[in-house]
């Protein structure tokens, strides 16, 4: 296969931006399709960090991205009557940023926009392959020959479904579920996100300079027939799961009564063999989605970068390129996907002994960080609540309005 010039892109989240910037620096002629009549997207907070921090830069994009930065320094826990019981410093190594999910979507369409095609309000219907090219039919537009599709549609992948197969062959259940919402009028601290914890459950309140938002996590099984559309089956899974919560749970579960922005999901994996079929590849969380830290948009940007790099270096050898692309990216990947386990431990402790045990670990990590030198206290990752990581920016072509993730 080769002569690649022309590549459309399925989705407008954080992936699929970043690629068509970089594929038009490259040469080739980016096209993005996106269901969603326009950006739009929470404002779950999400990190910039490590590798992705150098692709922002050479964006020229990082004083924006600085300038949405929330200012969330500390994560702490706390009882029933909210008093604080533990807690921990949350930090990020000199450059990185954590700002909210939407200012991060609208920087990058904003860094691309002028060098790709943008068509919102419609969506792939069909894909038909070839040695030399991709036929595609859209929902709504006239069919199109490109030379390379990219699925960067996030968890519920369509670009996945329609090349690779169902999804239940690749989506697998981590175990825990997640929701967020907004929620005005928290009157929380500019500096703290504030997290309660029964077996098995949290809620944490975010600040997101200004804009605050809960997010729900809790352990439970499967949901047999469970349909990420369905807002009213969200809501009673959630209620059900919360009932008799403590501190500001039956406030916040009111707020997700009223609510029409309710995001819920399985926190899940996606694990494939291979991340491309002939001309069509997947990025992003329809290729991997990872975990509950925050990671998606990191390994987003990154990915798109190197699919584009690669791409750029053999362009007349797309297979080449592809398994270029997909041997790189993956050692970035893997150790991500390893740590769930890890998260899940610490944002839902599965037992009340086990919620002790991470609270007075906390208590001992902050103690010793203040006998030391401030540079170099201990610090952890803070817990991004990503949708899909989870949810698509744009929401649309993994079939939910408003719902990835972050694209990621």
């Amino acid at each position: 296969m080769t002569s690649v010039k022309t590549v459309l892109i399925s989705g407008a989240g954080v992936a699929g931006p970043t690629l068509a910037y970089w594929l038009a620096r490259h040469g080739f002629r980016p096209t993005v399709v996106e269901q969603a009549q326009g950006l739009r997207s929470s404002g779950s907070p999400v990190d910039v960090r490590g590798p992705a921090v150098g692709v922002a830069e050479a964006m020229g994009i990082m004083p924006m991205l600085r300038a949405a930065a929330t200012d969330v320094t500390a994560l702490t826990f706390v009882d029933d009557n909210g008093r604080r019981v533990g807690g921990m410093r949350l930090g990020q190594t000199r450059g990185e940023v954590e700002l909210p999910r939407f200012d991060l979507a609208t920087i990058l369409h904003e860094a691309a926009h002028e060098e790709a095609e943008y068509i919102f309000a419609d969506s792939i219907a069909t894909l038909a392959q070839d040695d030399a090219g991709v036929d595609v039919t859209f929902e709504r537009a006239a069919p199109r020959r490109f030379d390379l599709v990219v699925g960067a549609d996030g968890l519920h992948s369509r670009t996945r479904r329609l090349v690779f197969g169902d999804e239940s062959r690749f989506v697998r259940h981590m175990g825990v579920w997640i929701a967020t919402l907004s929620v005005d009028g928290l009157d929380l601290a500019p500096h703290e996100m504030l997290m309660h914890n029964a077996p098995g459950r949290a809620l944490a309140l975010h600040p997101n300079r200004g804009n605050p938002g809960a997010a729900f996590i809790f352990r439970g099984p499967w949901e047999p027939g469970f349909n990420h559309r369905d807002t009213a089956e969200h809501k009673r899974l959630l209620t059900a799961a919360y009932s008799g919560g403590g501190w500001r749970t039956p406030e916040i579960l009111q707020r997700v009564s009223a609510t029409d922005d309710l995001y819920f999901d399985s926190v899940s994996q996606v694990r494939l063999d291979r991340w491309s079929a002939g001309r069509v590849a997947l990025l992003g969380d329809a290729a991997s989605c990872v975990s509950l830290f925050g990671d998606g948009s990191t390994l987003a940007m990154v990915g798109a970068a190197t699919l584009a790099e690669s791409l750029a270096a053999t362009p007349g050898n797309l297979a080449e390129a592809l398994r270029r692309y997909e041997q790189t990216h993956r050692t970035l990947v893997a150790p991500k996907q390893r740590n769930v386990a890890r998260a899940a431990s610490l944002l839902v402790p599965a037992t009340r002994i086990g919620i002790t045990t991470r609270n007075v670990a906390a208590r001992l990590l902050s103690l010793r960080g203040l006998r030391t030198d401030p540079s170099t206290r201990p610090t952890v990752p803070s817990p991004r609540f990503e949708e899909s990581t989870q949810r698509s920016v744009v929401s649309a072509d993994d079939d939910r309005a408003g719902g990835a993730s972050g694209g990621q």
